[in-house]
């Protein structure tokens, strides 16, 4: 498993990012398919001040899935624990889902005690509408117009269908998927 770890607006100092390592190395035994780990740290100035420290890890596996945690707290190294110990969780459900997918005339696996205190989603509602052709600074007007935090339009620029969402900074993203 490959690791990269970045600091945004922190200096990534060795004893921070030998704990990292040791921390994270421990997830290849939950799931050997890993094949790359992210780890984003980063420092905000904001009010609060047990949210100043970020640690976002996303993960990579060889079928081209994507997991991603991020954490917020006081102290950087009690981020780091809570994204891995949130990160352990999303592969646990992940490989429950995963598993009883791939064989759904057994029993569903037991879940693990903290698994099943997450409620189960499932689709409730279907939606259709007419997808408009925009540009990425007409859709965010758009999104905020309707109040929401995400909204779907095609990309005449791209030829694609593309997605803006507000971030928790405060900006926007723009989502333009790939065929993988």
């Amino acid at each position: 498993m490959e690791l990269i770890i970045r600091g945004r607006n922190i200096e990534v100092t060795e004893p921070i990012e030998a704990y990292a390592r040791k921390r994270i190395a421990r997830l290849e035994r939950f799931l050997p398919t890993i094949s790359q780990a992210e780890l984003e740290l980063a420092q905000e100035n904001t009010r609060s001040r047990d949210q100043r420290q970020i640690a976002q890890l996303t993960i990579r596996m060889t079928p081209g899935l994507l997991l991603r945690a991020e954490e917020r707290h006081a102290d950087l190294l009690a981020a780091i624990d809570l994204v891995v110990d949130k990160m352990e969780r999303r592969i646990e459900r992940f490989k429950g889902r995963r598993e009883g997918r791939l064989r759904p005339d057994e029993a569903a696996p037991s879940a693990p005690p903290e698994a099943a205190s997450e409620p189960a989603g499932r689709i409730v509602k279907v939606k259709r509408f007419a997808v408009t052709a925009m540009t990425p600074e007409e859709a965010v007007e758009q999104m905020e117009l309707l109040g929401h935090d995400f909204f779907l339009f095609y990309n005449p620029e791209t030829a694609s269908i593309n997605l803006v969402y507000r971030r928790r900074d405060g900006n926007y993203g723009l989502i333009q998927p790939e065929l993988a």
